[in-house]
C-alpha cells in the first residue's frame, strides 16, 4: 500500500472533504477532525513522519478535541525529529506540522497509560520511515499498556497489509526496515462489523429478553470488545458464539445479576454495562477506565450524573464507577449526551425491558459520528418478533 492510500484511509474517519484530501496528498492543508480521537491521533503520527520540505499541516477539532491529551504521542515524534509546534494549549489540538530530520537510531519511548491510540499511530506511521531508510525501529511503551485489545487489532491489520510487527510482551515493539516494512493491498480485506456497536443490541437483547443475533462479528473477531460477550455473560445472560455472529437472551429467569470487574480491555463497551447495571441486581462495579476521563467527554463523571437522572446510587473514583439500580428507575428522564455519541446509544437501552422507562435522549444526532442510523436499528429489533440486526 502507497503512503497516499495508507493516508487516504486514515483520511476517511476525519471530517474532510475530498479537495483537502487532495490538499493533504499535495503537502499543505487544514484539517478539521470534529471530535474524532482515532483519526487525529492516526494522521498526526502520519504527517509528521511522511511530511516532505515545504510541507505544512494544520489539525484542529471542536473544543472538547481541544482538551483531548495529544501531548505524549507528540513528544515520541518530536523525540525522532519531527517539526510539529502546538498553536494553543502545549499537550493538545490544534497544532501544525512540518518537515522534521527524522532519526530512529534510538528507542522511541511513548506512555501507554493514556490512550492505546498514541501507540496505535506510531506503529502505523513508522513503516513510512522503516521502508525508506532500510533502518527497522523500536518503540518502548512507558508505564502499563491499556486497551491491550486495540493493540492486537492494530497490529494484526498491519500483518494483513504485508508489515508484521515483533513485539516483547507490550512494552517492546519493533517495526522492521526496508521491504519488509512496506505496505501491500491484500487485494480483497473483509471489514469486521463495529464490536463497540455490536454491545447495544447484546445487551437489548439481555435486558428485553431476546433472542438477538448481531451479525458480522462472533468468535473469530479480531476486536477485543467481543469480550463485552462475557461480561455479559457474567451478569447472567445467555450468550452464544458463532464464527460471525453472536446472540443474547436474557437469563432464564430473567433476572440479571451485577459484577465487579476490570474493563482495561474493552473501555467503549464497558460504558453499555453501566446501563446495564440498571437492570442488575446488586451493585455493579466497573474498574481501570480511567481512559474514560479524555474520551469525548469526561465518561466518568457523564455516566455517573445521568445514571443518577434515572434514580440510580452511583459512586465514582479517579479510574472507577460503581452502579446500584434504584427500586424503579424513574421514567422520562432527559439524558445529556455531551456531544458524545456512545452516551446517547447506552442511555437508550433504559427503555427496553419489563423494568424500561421512556427517557428523553436530547442532541440524538450525536450519533452520526459512528452509527448514524442507530435509533432506527434498535427499534427494529425491539418490534416483536424482531430476532435480528
Amino acid at each position: 500500500m502507497s503512503w497516499a492510500l495508507a493516508t487516504t484511509a486514515i483520511l476517511s474517519r476525519a471530517s474532510l472533504r475530498l479537495p483537502a484530501a487532495v490538499a493533504v496528498l499535495l503537502g499543505a492543508a487544514a484539517i478539521f477532525f470534529g471530535n474524532a480521537g482515532t483519526a487525529t491521533r492516526s494522521l498526526v503520527a502520519t504527517l509528521a513522519l511522511a511530511a516532505e520540505p515545504g510541507a505544512s499541516y494544520r489539525i484542529d477539532g471542536v473544543p472538547r478535541m481541544r482538551e483531548r491529551p495529544i501531548g505524549d504521542l507528540v513528544d515520541a515524534l518530536t523525540t525522532i525529529g519531527a517539526n510539529i509546534q502546538y498553536t494553543g494549549n502545549p499537550g493538545f489540538p490544534p497544532l501544525t506540522i512540518g518537515s522534521g530530520k527524522i532519526a530512529i537510531d534510538k528507542a522511541i519511548p511513548i506512555r501507554g497509560d493514556v490512550s492505546s491510540q498514541f501507540l496505535t499511530g506510531l506503529l502505523m506511521a513508522l513503516p513510512l520511515v522503516t521502508a525508506r531508510t532500510g533502518r527497522s525501529a523500536t518503540i518502548e511503551v512507558v508505564g502499563e499498556l491499556i486497551s491491550k485489545p486495540y493493540i492486537e487489532i492494530t497490529l494484526a491489520m498491519m500483518a494483513q497489509f504485508g508489515v508484521t510487527v515483533v513485539r516483547d510482551g507490550w512494552q517492546r515493539f519493533t517495526v522492521p526496515g526496508g521491504a519488509a516494512a512496506r505496505y501491500v493491498s491484500p487485494g480483497a480485506y473483509a471489514v469486521e462489523g463495529d464490536a463497540s456497536s455490536a454491545s447495544y443490541f447484546l445487551a437489548a437483547g439481555a435486558i428485553g429478553g431476546g433472542p438477538v443475533r448481531v451479525a458480522g462479528v462472533g468468535s473469530k473477531a479480531l476486536q477485543g470488545d467481543v469480550k463485552f460477550a462475557d461480561a455479559l455473560a457474567a451478569t447472567g445472560a445467555r450468550i452464544t458464539f458463532e464464527d460471525h455472529a453472536i446472540i443474547a437472551e436474557a437469563p432464564l429467569d430473567a433476572r440479571l445479576r451485577a459484577i465487579d470487574a476490570d474493563m482495561n480491555h474493552i473501555p467503549d463497551a464497558a460504558m453499555t454495562l453501566a446501563v446495564v447495571a440498571l437492570f442488575a441486581e446488586g451493585t455493579t462495579r466497573l474498574t481501570n477506565i480511567g481512559s474514560w476521563r479524555v474520551k469525548e467527554t469526561d465518561r466518568i463523571a457523564a455516566m455517573a450524573t445521568e445514571l443518577r437522572k434515572l434514580g440510580a446510587t452511583v459512586d465514582e473514583g479517579a479510574d472507577w464507577i460503581a452502579v446500584t439500580p434504584p427500586a424503579k428507575i424513574t421514567p422520562n428522564a432527559a439524558i445529556d449526551t455531551y456531544d458524545d455519541h456512545r452516551i446517547a446509544m447506552c442511555f437508550a437501552l433504559a427503555s427496553l425491558g419489563a423494568r424500561g422507562v421512556p427517557v428523553r435522549i436530547n442532541d440524538p444526532k450525536c450519533v452520526n459520528k459512528t452509527f448514524p442510523t442507530f435509533f432506527e436499528a434498535l427499534g427494529a429489533v425491539t418490534y416483536e418478533g424482531a430476532t435480528s440486526r
